[in-house]
């Protein structure tokens, strides 16, 4: 409710907020809108300004990182009538902080022992298979992602039997071929993906779009995005500047799902690459879950076109919450669903 003052107000004084909060529940004391107020300063979602009795309350710039927008009513405005940040944001290396609520966090940990435990409890054997179901059913749903038409069960004769379907083509076979082996090549060497660089952005790019005709060098020409007017970097030194941010930040957020969070939203929102970006992001989402012992996830049960507002919300918006949402919606799903 204060949050949502402020953001109606612009600027607002405690006795304002406090007036506001007794009309719309009343038997609250001023002493507890004062501790929420420190506790949004303290989580960097208000800004206090001025000095006694002129002191006001504002919105910071995280906040629009993580409050909530309605997804269905946003998407329900053309792509041209919608009012958003056309151009890349070099504020966001500042503002992706505190993703999740401490109640997330305690919900994702919860959910994450569970995983453990059952990992603890697994044979070898049962381990084994259950880590390639779960890569098949990745390379399935992040391939059909960016437009792959293999169904489920023809990516699982594909990869076991290295079989390819009637009806497909090449590319098709080879973008999830790709996948597979990229997945094996991160839980090989999980440990070493606790710390990112841009060269292992590079080297698991070069593994993904192996043999799809996609040049491996970041990006030295502008790229256009579907459905949005955002318009990603088109400088080749800003581009490397803003993963090397990227890496950075990422290796200093302490929380593990924050810092897949993090990852996966800026590489999709710095476009590296001419293609395979969101791809990338994905993956190394699973790298970082995987090299910090947390589920990785499959995205069987994602819905190929939430995924992508998700990731169009925080092109337009710089903001995290519907994407948050999924990641809290698989991560359940994984721990559920796989390793027993």
């Amino acid at each position: 409710m204060i949050l949502a003052f402020i953001e109606a107000n612009k600027a607002v004084s405690v006795g304002q907020i406090f007036e506001h909060i007794q009309q719309g529940v009343g038997g609250v004391v001023k002493m507890t809108v004062s501790r929420d107020l420190e506790k949004m300063l303290e989580l960097s979602l208000i800004e206090r300004h001025g000095i006694g009795r002129a002191i006001t309350y504002q919105l910071s710039s995280q906040y629009s990182i993580v409050r909530k927008i309605d997804a269905e009513k946003y998407f329900s405005l053309d792509p041209d009538q919608r009012e958003i940040q056309e151009k890349f944001n070099f504020d966001i290396f500042v503002q992706m902080k505190d993703i999740f609520t401490d109640a997330e966090k305690n919900k994702l940990s919860e959910l994450n022992n569970i995983y453990r435990q059952k990992i603890k409890d697994i044979s070898p054997d049962i381990l084994k298979k259950e880590i390639e179901r779960l890569n098949i059913d990745f390379s399935w749903k992040s391939s059909k992602i960016e437009g792959n038409t293999y169904d489920l069960l023809e990516t699982e004769q594909l990869i076991k039997n290295q079989q390819q379907a009637i009806g497909h083509t090449q590319e098709e076979a080879t973008m999830i071929l790709n996948h597979k082996a990229t997945l094996e090549y991160i839980r090989e060497g999980e440990a070493s993906f606790q710390e990112i660089t841009v060269k292992k952005i590079a080297e698991i790019h070069a593994l993904l779009t192996k043999e799809l005709g996609v040049t491996n060098n970041l990006r030295k020409t502008l790229v256009r995005i579907t459905g949005t007017k955002y318009m990603p970097l088109d400088n080749e030194f800003q581009i490397r500047e803003a993963l090397e941010k990227t890496c950075s930040l990422v290796n200093k957020t302490e929380n593990a799902f924050e810092k897949a969070v993090i990852l996966m939203l800026l590489i999709a929102y710095i476009q590296p690459f001419v293609d395979g970006n969101k791809r990338i992001s994905r993956l190394f989402g699973n790298a970082i879950l995987q090299a910090f012992d947390c589920c990785p996830l499959s995205y069987r049960s994602m819905d190929e076109i939430e995924y992508k507002k998700a990731i169009l919300l925080f092109y337009e918006q710089n903001n995290a919450s519907y994407f948050k949402e999924l990641f809290l919606k698989q991560f359940n799903f994984a721990v559920e669903n796989y390793f027993g």
